[in-house]
């Protein structure tokens, strides 16, 4: 089984949704805890998205630790700009994820 956790800047994205909408993400939430290879892989398979109407929830893989970071939200409108800034996130910030993954696992 996986942890999923949620970056801040998502939590707060996602309360500018619908209820509907976020009753998916949990749905997909505990998806990704059984299985984080769901939806399609962008650039690396580390890095995907979950595709719902024309929205995308996009999260990261750390297959070592077991777990799924949910990172961000776009529509169809903003998709690359979204994919783009997630990815230079993620290099910048990897390594302060890690460590915040393992202290979140103990």
């Amino acid at each position: 089984m996986y942890r999923v956790y949620r970056l801040d800047i998502f939590k707060k994205k996602i309360k500018k949704y619908s209820p509907e909408f976020q009753r998916w993400v949990d749905k997909v939430e505990n998806q990704l805890k059984l299985n984080p290879y769901v939806g399609d892989p962008i650039y690396v398979e580390w890095f995907r998205e979950k595709r719902r109407d024309n929205f995308r929830l996009y999260f990261y893989i750390f297959e070592d630790l077991k777990g799924v970071y949910l990172a961000g939200i776009s529509d169809k409108d903003n998709q690359q700009i979204v994919i783009d800034t997630l990815w230079l996130f993620f290099q910048v910030e990897k390594d302060t994820l890690r460590n915040t993954f393992e202290q979140q696992g103990n």
